[in-house]
């Protein structure tokens, strides 16, 4: 069973996901042509890599809230994750101009899935590439999630320093969670290096977007 709707964790997630939202569309219709093809900090991924995901994400989470409407438990992405690296490899290929359009969309229709997703809607379920069950109500969480670290991915300028404190304080809650869940008994503590940073930096480091010296890698996103 889908956990109680917390409208006001959602109104939050939504406000803060929409100004994020913002600043990548911006960031990609700066972006030089050339530049979509250079590098971002993730391995293997160009920025028209990073930018296809954020846009097929999008659009995964519209046909989950499509799937919920009708009173179904969606799949974030039919076909799984097969289907899910071969859509970001064609999108990657796209020119620049249909990349930067298919993001624009795709972020205003997965907006617009929020603003018209009924009661019962919020209250549904979808699942997750790896089958877990999503709650539908923590997906605006889950997107502002993918856009805010995804954005320093792209590796233009923006650093952890701009990641919103509300959205640190949720996803360093979620984390510590995921990391007691992941270690046995008696090491389920953060190591005390990690508890000695700043919250950006040891979220940076949970997150596996910064390695710090005495500190295992982080669980990634």
């Amino acid at each position: 069973m889908s956990p109680a709707f917390d409208a006001r964790r959602v109104n939050d997630c939504v406000e803060g996901c929409a100004t994020a939202h913002q600043r990548l569309l911006e960031i990609a219709d700066g972006l030089a042509d050339e530049a979509f093809r250079a590098p971002s900090t993730l391995p293997g991924w160009s920025r028209a890599h990073v930018i296809a995901h954020l846009a097929l994400n999008a659009r995964s989470h519209v046909g989950l809230f499509a799937a919920a409407a009708r009173g179904e438990q969606g799949e974030q992405y039919p076909g799984g994750g097969p289907a899910r690296s071969g859509a970001i490899e064609e999108w990657s290929t796209r020119a620049p101009s249909t990349l930067r359009n298919d993001l624009r969309r795709a972020v205003y229709e997965l907006e617009g899935a929020w603003a018209a997703a009924s009661a019962d809607s919020w209250q549904g379920t979808g699942l997750s590439p790896s089958g877990a069950v999503v709650p539908i109500s923590d997906l605006p969480f889950l997107r502002w999630r993918e856009t805010l670290v995804h954005t320093v991915d792209l590796d233009v300028g923006v650093g952890f320093d701009s990641w919103p404190a509300l959205w640190v304080k949720l996803e360093l809650d979620r984390q510590r969670m995921m990391w007691a869940a992941s270690h046995p008994m008696g090491l389920t503590q953060l190591p005390a290096g990690a508890n000695a940073l700043d919250d950006r930096n040891r979220l940076a480091w949970l997150l596996g977007r910064v390695d710090i010296d005495g500190l295992p890698r982080g669980l990634g996103l």
